[in-house]
């Protein structure tokens, strides 16, 4: 059904950067998010590291979609993301292992990040190539505009500079001339300042996401999209799996068996 509707390529591409931005609005990727968004850099190559296996993996299903069984749909989406994941990785290391090295473990974990995973499901198991494509596209686009704008907070009020480290990054293929970032605590320290050392730390980074999470979603209202509510499991993509499974397992019987004894219970 889905590949006969008229599909806009642009709002596929644009979706992802406000409307449905996988970290602010839809909230997904949250870990990756908190513990790479210390700095603009970490942040950023996060986000180009993501967006690639995002566009990639979101090709390679939507042209397979029609092979691949209902059934066997999340282990062979996950390999085809876990191949995808290891020739980034593997460039990475080759070219920017300054960037492996901040990322660490954060870079093969791609492999299970649920923003990759949900749109696979979601979205390119349902649609066109092109479309598919258009879509990671967009949220690899909205995922690194997250990371860049928690980086940027972080790192100039947690550490007191900016993009600290881009010669490491991006140096060996830009001539940066010296450039090595942005050093404010000279500054700082000339008026009795310091940075303030708990935006790096994992409370900095929460309070940092729910302020960035509700002035986006507070855009995104006035822009006149619906507003963001939290969803229960009717919003996660295996509902139907799930609901199947209770309904066969006879569960769904429980609050009414639950309420039946209450009743036996009080006439006793």
């Amino acid at each position: 059904m889905a590949d006969k509707k008229k599909i806009s390529y642009g709002h596929e591409l644009t979706k992802g950067i406000l409307k449905e931005n996988p970290v602010l609005r839809l909230v997904l990727g949250t870990c990756p998010t908190l513990a790479t968004s210390t700095s603009v850099v970490n942040g950023v190559g996060m986000g180009i590291a993501a967006t690639i296996v995002l566009i990639c993996s979101n090709i390679v299903i939507s042209a397979l979609r029609k092979v691949i069984p209902s059934k066997a749909r999340i282990p062979a989406y996950i390999v085809v993301i876990a191949s995808f994941v290891t020739m980034v990785q593997m460039l990475v290391k080759a070219f920017v292992p300054a960037l492996d090295k901040s990322l660490g473990v954060f870079l093969p974990l791609i492999v299970v990040n649920c923003i990759i995973l949900g749109r696979a499901e979601a979205y390119a198991g349902k649609n066109p190539v092109l479309a598919s494509a258009c879509d990671g596209l967009g949220m690899g686009i909205g995922f690194t505009a997250a990371l860049f704008c928690m980086g940027t907070v972080r790192e100039i009020l947690g550490a007191g500079t900016f993009l600290s480290g881009i010669d490491t990054m991006i140096g060996s293929f830009v001539d940066l001339k010296g450039f090595t970032g942005f050093d404010f605590t000279a500054g700082l320290s000339n008026v009795g300042l310091a940075p303030m050392t708990l935006f790096i730390l994992p409370a900095g980074g929460f309070f940092v996401f729910g302020v960035l999470m509700a002035l986006v979603n507070r855009i995104a209202e006035k822009n006149g999209h619906q507003k963001a509510v939290l969803q229960g499991c009717e919003g996660c993509p295996h509902a139907s799996l799930c609901k199947l499974r209770t309904e066969k397992e006879g569960a769904c019987e429980a609050p009414d068996n639950a309420e039946n004894s209450g009743k036996e219970a009080a006439a006793q």
